[in-house]
């Protein structure tokens, strides 16, 4: 059996969603199950049961400090040791992510999976198209974002899921593989172009200032969306790959355009 990790979240539910139309056996887990999921919380390790899974994937729980992220892993390595897991399937960060202020965390879970003596597997998942168009802000004169002329290798949250159920369907396959998971170059100015407005470029320090004013945000989060910015922004993240296209075997899903759908479902009214 496998089970999806974090199973109420995005990425996790559309791995579920793309394991069940391949009529592949799985199950969610999660700390809030509903009927057909099971029961998992990486910081409960006493009941932390993985008994009659085959395959893991283990989707990042990265909503955490470092400290907090690396604790709930190592749980559940340990965990997927004891119960007789034969394959970790680990959701971790694009190669060029390594300037990231969440970059540590997935780097440190790739060592313990390394070592763990499970046979493995390593999705190095570049940054949500989803993500780049939310991060896009609206102003009466259009679009807003600390990117400058940088470009993203967006690549769309679909396209990362249904690489998981691609090496989830046969892991023996990708045993010992570590994929780069990326797509095309997009810009904002190339999300304003296709929304028919302009894009305004603010600087790091402006932004650093309005995240920190946020009273939404978590105490970890402004370092790492700035940490985003400046990427992107200074060409960090921009190289493509082909590890994505040859796992799904087809083109790739238009990332500019789940961008710009982002973006315009965030648009305020009279703007």
């Amino acid at each position: 059996m496998i089970m999806v990790t974090g199973a109420n979240g995005q990425l996790a539910s559309l791995t579920l969603h793309e394991l069940a139309a391949r009529d592949i056996p799985a199950v969610g887990g999660t700390r809030t199950p509903t009927e057909g999921q099971r029961f998992i919380d990486f910081d409960d390790p006493a009941r932390l049961d993985l008994t009659g899974i085959s395959t893991l994937v283990l989707i990042s729980a990265g909503y955490a400090e470092d400290d907090r992220v690396i604790t709930r892993h190592r749980t559940v390595l340990d965990a997927a040791a004891r119960d007789g897991v034969a394959h970790v399937i680990y959701t971790s960060l694009t190669r060029a992510g390594d300037h990231l202020g969440f970059a540590l965390a997935h780097r440190v879970t790739e060592q313990m999976i390394r070592t763990s003596g499970l046979p493995w597997t390593i999705l190095r998942n570049g940054l949500y198209a989803e993500l780049f168009g939310a991060l896009l802000t609206w102003t009466p004169a259009g679009l807003e974002s600390a990117f400058g002329d940088g470009a993203l290798a967006a690549v769309a949250r679909g396209d990362l899921s249904a690489a998981a159920a691609v090496v989830a369907s046969d892991p023996p396959t990708h045993r010992g593989a570590t994929y780069d998971l990326v797509g095309e170059p997009i810009t904002a100015s190339d999300v304003a172009a296709r929304l028919g407005v302009t894009h305004r470029t603010i600087g790091l320090s402006e932004y650093r200032a309005r995240l920190l004013a946020d009273d939404t945000l978590l105490a970890f989060q402004p370092p790492m969306l700035a940490s985003i910015a400046s990427s992107i922004r200074h060409g960090l993240l921009r190289d493509t790959g082909s590890d994505l296209r040859r796992l799904l075997d087809r083109p790739l899903t238009d990332a500019l355009g789940v961008a710009a759908d982002i973006a315009a479902a965030m648009r305020p009214n009279g703007m």
